[in-house]
């Protein structure tokens, strides 16, 4: 009976643990959700995505972090004299300090780029090649943006663990292309904006185009396209859903799968819940082509099951007996 009560308590405590985490972000994760946006600032300032992706992460705890969630702040950047927008304070170094509090993580990951830029102790960066991320790991840390001696070194770990580099090349690519100034939102529309999953989009009007649309709101000429998933040639319909920020990688707590209903596909539902097409597709083991069957169930916020390994008790019985497989079926949502 004791043996019994032990491993019910084991199995609960297992679930508990993983419901808890569920919702935090993997580093993966972290970095699939915001390249884009790192992109789009190395085009605009000219700091790396490598460093920006790197930076956010280590400085977020992977977008987990209090500041993060609170105050959408990812690089622990503080007030300071110069700083006039909203602040939330909590310790660091001292008791209670000021730290920046952003309405977004993009305007978050804007402010970090013109930070750097506007501090003369970080001019000499900017004369660095925009693929050195070595350089401008250690050239950060020697300029005294922050005090752990292994700070350099973190980074250059985490860019060359996950492969970031890859994205800094895309701004050699990228020289072409448009480059406009970031804008508020209120100063370049008047359409409303509304939001989904965390997720900002707006309806298409009579006469959109993925063209006007990238124009109206400031962006890149691939940005808008990429958000929404859409292939050379598409166009847009009135009333068409239009997304002006990256999508997420899962659905909103809550909404865990969805029953597949005449006329929709994977795009469609990709579009319905704001995550990514590619996203939807891995969680569900299904190729961006397919066509599932009408009465499909499509996970959103991908189902995982693990077994859990009965641990060995002192009372447990001895000998040949084999040692009883738990089996805990995890719906992290």
């Amino acid at each position: 009976m004791r043996i019994g009560i032990l491993l019910t308590c084991i199995s609960l405590m297992g679930k508990l643990m993983m419901a808890q985490s569920s919702d935090r972000t993997t580093r993966p994760e972290y970095f699939e959700t915001y390249y884009e946006i790192a992109i789009h600032e190395m085009n605009r300032s000219g700091v790396p995505a490598s460093i920006t992706l790197a930076q956010g992460a280590l400085e977020s705890g992977d977008g987990n972090s209090t500041l993060a969630q609170n105050a959408n702040n990812h690089f622990g950047i503080k007030c300071h004299d110069d700083w006039n927008g909203k602040k939330i304070y909590q310790d660091d170094d001292a008791t209670n300090e000021c730290f920046r509090k952003y309405q977004s993580v993009e305007e978050s990951y804007q402010d970090h780029s013109d930070y750097l830029k506007a501090k003369s102790r970080y001019a000499f960066l900017f004369e660095l090649d925009i693929t050195d991320y070595r350089a401008w790991a250690r050239g950060l840390k020697r300029a005294g943006y922050a005090t752990s001696p292994t700070y350099s070194e973190s980074l250059i770990r985490i860019i060359e663990e996950f492969g970031l580099q890859k994205y800094d090349r895309m701004g050699e690519t990228a020289q072409g292309h448009q480059k406009r100034p970031v804008q508020s939102h209120r100063d370049v529309t008047s359409r409303t904006i509304m939001e989904k999953n965390r997720v900002k989009y707006v309806f298409a009007k009579p006469g959109d185009t993925y063209e006007s649309l990238t124009s109206e709101f400031g962006k890149l000429d691939w940005e808008i396209p990429g958000y929404n998933d859409a292939l050379a040639g598409d166009s847009l319909v009135p009333g068409q859903v239009v997304y002006i920020q990256p999508k997420r990688n899962k659905a909103e707590a809550g909404k865990n799968v969805h029953v597949l209903k005449q006329d929709e596909t994977l795009y469609t539902i990709s579009q319905l819940y704001a995550i990514k097409l590619s996203r939807l597709c891995a969680m569900n083991s299904l190729n961006p082509g397919t066509r599932p069957a009408i009465g499909t169930t499509l996970q959103l916020r991908k189902a995982l099951k693990r077994s859990v390994q009965k641990p060995v008790l002192e009372d447990a019985p001895q000998g040949g007996e084999e040692q009883e497989e738990i089996k805990v079926e995890l719906n992290l949502e």
